[in-house]
């Protein structure tokens, strides 16, 4: 059966365990959770889970259901849809020679990168887009040596009717 990727977003209740039961529940029907972003909304009492998953539409049905079930969570939606804003942040340090740094900054500019650290032989910098803007980005700074990165994972939300 194809796999695609899917863009999941839960509403829960803002206690101990509930992210453990949520990612329990992949694992223990063995799906694998591509990125996984978590943190408290507007209302304190309440936290917004985003996972990205592969899997088919029977494998997401299936899941869907059982994450419902869970008393803790208030609110699951699909995201996939094209309806959806979703971003993700990326902090990078890239090597940087001299012969290099031009380029490199033109790149991250290009991005519209914003700089954080500049050391003689790195650069770190954040960047904020989809999934493929981000993608594209190291992408093109591969070749330069990636030294280190830290991915969010996908955030989403619904746009306003």
């Amino acid at each position: 059966m194809e796999t695609k990727k899917y863009t999941l977003t839960m509403l829960v209740e803002n206690e101990p365990g509930v992210t453990a039961r949520i990612t329990g529940l992949f694992a223990g029907r063995g799906y694998n959770i591509e990125t996984i972003c978590g943190a408290p909304t507007a209302n304190p009492k309440m936290s917004r889970i985003t996972i990205t998953t592969l899997a088919s539409p029977l494998m997401l049905k299936q899941c869907m259901k059982q994450i419902q079930r869970l008393v803790n969570v208030i609110k699951l939606r699909d995201m996939t849809g094209e309806e959806a804003v979703k971003r993700e942040m990326a902090l990078v340090c890239v090597k940087v020679q001299p012969e290099t740094q031009k380029k490199i900054a033109q790149i991250i500019a290009a991005f519209q990168g914003k700089m954080m650290d500049k050391g003689q032989h790195h650069y770190i910098f954040e960047v904020t887009g989809d999934e493929l803007t981000v993608d594209a980005m190291l992408d093109q700074l591969t070749p330069f040596g990636i030294k280190k990165l830290a991915r969010s994972g996908v955030l989403a939300l619904y746009r306003e009717l």
